[in-house]
């Protein structure tokens, strides 16, 4: 078992004397949400400036709550503190939000609008306290020594009351959920920001992807403002890679934008059940090549959901159920659906609840009454998901691309070239044969599977192998760097290919029927195959509609000592 490093909070100086950050960190899994899957720790990044008068910029939740409010009281005696900051206001902020109402009465909480809706609804019983101030764009808080903040509102789906704030005079702007990366480490910098790259393609893609057209807008909202450092709240600062991770956004973005195909993702959340799970099925979207656009119609106008339910290829809605109905909002976009979108166009739903799932079944009927047709089975949640209930959704995501995709006879942009050239190309790269293999890899609770025939030795020493993994299987999610996973090495005649050749339903146990024990590292053996290879992953190159996956064989075995390997023989390069 891994020896696991006690949490703690981490306070370093980061400019001057006066701009002090507070590293709350984890080596642990922080949580369920897909952004946090591929458990290589966190840190929940709260910053503190200390002038004239005294801000505190975004505490962390509960998870700190305890030991945040022990260190911090290290540097600062919290009856002096002034304001205190909110990036976004959310449920799991409010413990550690009571804990210093309480310990600093005297404090001005600064926060967007909807942040301060939410904050005076979820903090009633403190009312005869609760200070609050809503800065305007021109507005700016002067906490003395030259630290006149500026504040830039920057609303998207999943942070209606999202908002930065730039001090000039450090140039630190504080951006809240852009541009961190859930990784925990001793570095307060990003020294070495090129290590970071896969896990900051990795949150980008989780938490932004299916809102690229609100982070683009804040993009170009943030560029008026000369930052020399961007201090999020997640992750290590951004000194050294500014330029370089602000390009990586705006590209990403307009990759979103350029897809042929896109679905729009309606959703309401009473306690963030119903969001956590509209996340995943959209990374299990984006993953399939196939764009998305997140509508919370809780602040959405009607109008908005009507343009973008008419331009969509298919859409998708997701409810919590109150007092056994959907909310208002929802109701309101789901008649805007039914009176706008075209019967052919893919449909489906998803929802949390708590004691009942009306609301979602109620969605169902309507869509299915009104003849749509479901691109997955209805997923219904009870309380918050489980880590195989968001794999279940981002499958679920990934076969409704893909049936988009099929639906509207999707094909690749190719080079104008003839069909006779084409034929003859493809042929001719239909004669490369490799291994056939089944790639078997487990995190967690969550395993998975997959046939593969593009595998090559790569290396001796370390030995080590390549496989290509087309970017929206379901075990793809398996393979980021440091995760491991077995390569069971087929044995000619034997009949396990025909078993990993049918299709999966979402969250559909890959393994179930056949003969297997666990390897070493926790991930499936299939006792019918003809070798074993334990792997563990070292890189990947973005190769097209593939991963290109490097990986360090550990340990590895022949099960058969008689047998030929199984080659996979193709008549096209088109196909697998």
């Amino acid at each position: 078992m891994l020896d696991i490093k006690p949490r703690d909070v981490q306070v370093a100086s980061i400019a001057a004397a006066d701009t002090t950050v507070l590293r709350s960190r984890t080596w642990d899994r922080l949580k369920f949400e897909v952004e946090y899957s591929l458990q290589r720790g966190t840190t929940a990044n709260s910053y503190l400036i200390q002038a004239d008068k005294t801000a505190l910029i975004d505490p962390p939740g509960e998870s700190f709550t305890e030991i945040f409010l022990h260190q911090s009281q290290q540097f600062i005696e919290l009856q002096q503190l002034d304001y205190i900051i909110l990036g976004h206001v959310n449920p799991n902020r409010m413990v550690t939000l009571k804990a210093l109402l309480e310990l600093a009465p005297q404090v001005t909480f600064v926060c967007s609008k909807p942040g301060a809706i939410a904050l005076q609804s979820a903090l009633r019983e403190y009312q005869h306290l609760l200070k609050i101030w809503i800065p305007r764009a021109e507005d700016t808080l002067d906490l003395g020594n030259s630290h006149q903040l500026q504040f830039i509102s920057v609303p998207t789906p999943r942070w209606p009351d999202g908002l930065c704030t730039y001090d000039p005079a450090t140039r630190i702007l504080f951006t809240d959920k852009l541009f961190g990366c859930h990784v925990c480490g001793d570095e307060v910098f990003d020294d070495n920001w090129k290590a970071l790259d896969e896990d900051r393609r990795f949150y980008y893609d989780c938490l932004h992807a299916a809102q690229s057209r609100q982070v683009e807008v804040a993009l170009d909202k943030l560029a008026a403002f000369s930052a020399k450092m961007y201090a999020p709240g997640h992750g290590s600062i951004v000194r050294y890679s500014l330029s370089r991770l602000t390009h990586d956004y705006r590209t990403w973005s307009q990759q979103q934008k350029e897809q042929d195909l896109t679905v729009t993702l309606i959703y309401a959340s009473a306690y963030g059940n119903t969001a956590t799970l509209a996340q995943a099925i959209a990374k299990g979207i984006t993953k399939a090549g196939v764009g998305v656009e997140t509508i919370n119609c809780e602040f959405t106008d009607p109008a908005e959901i009507e343009a973008a339910v008419q331009k969509c290829d298919g859409f998708i809605i997701g409810s919590p159920t109150l007092g056994g109905h959907m909310p208002t909002q929802v109701q309101t976009a789901l008649g805007t659906v039914l009176s706008t979108a075209a019967k052919t166009k893919l449909a489906g739903v998803f929802g949390s609840y708590g004691w009942s799932g009306e609301a979602v079944d109620e969605i169902e009927s309507k869509l299915q009454d009104a003849g749509y047709r479901l691109g997955f089975d209805t997923i219904r949640v009870k309380f918050k998901p489980d880590d195989l209930t968001l794999q279940q959704c981002k499958e679920a995501g990934t076969d409704f691309a893909q049936s988009l995709k099929k639906s509207k006879k999707f094909r690749t942009p190719s080079q104008p070239v003839s069909n006779s050239q084409i034929d003859r190309t493809a042929q001719a790269v239909g004669q490369v044969v490799g291994s056939l293999c089944v790639l078997a890899a487990k995190r967690g609770e969550v395993s998975s599977a997959m046939l593969a025939s593009w595998v090559t030795q790569a290396s001796f020493n370390p030995p080590g192998l390549t496989i290509a993994v087309a970017k929206d299987r379901a075990a793809e999610s398996l393979t980021h760097t440091g995760d491991k996973f077995v390569l069971n090495i087929l044995k000619e005649g034997m009949n396990v290919r025909r078993h990993f050749l049918k299709p999966f339903a979402p969250g559909e146990d890959r393994f179930a029927g056949l003969d297997t024990q666990d390897a070493e590292n926790g991930c499936p053996i299939i006792n019918d195959a003809l070798a074993y290879l334990e792997c563990t992953v070292k890189s990947r190159m973005d190769c097209g509609d593939h991963w290109l996956v490097y990986a360090v064989v550990d340990n590895g075995k022949v099960i058969q000592s008689k047998g030929m390997t199984a080659v996979h023989h193709r008549k096209s390069g088109c196909q697998y």
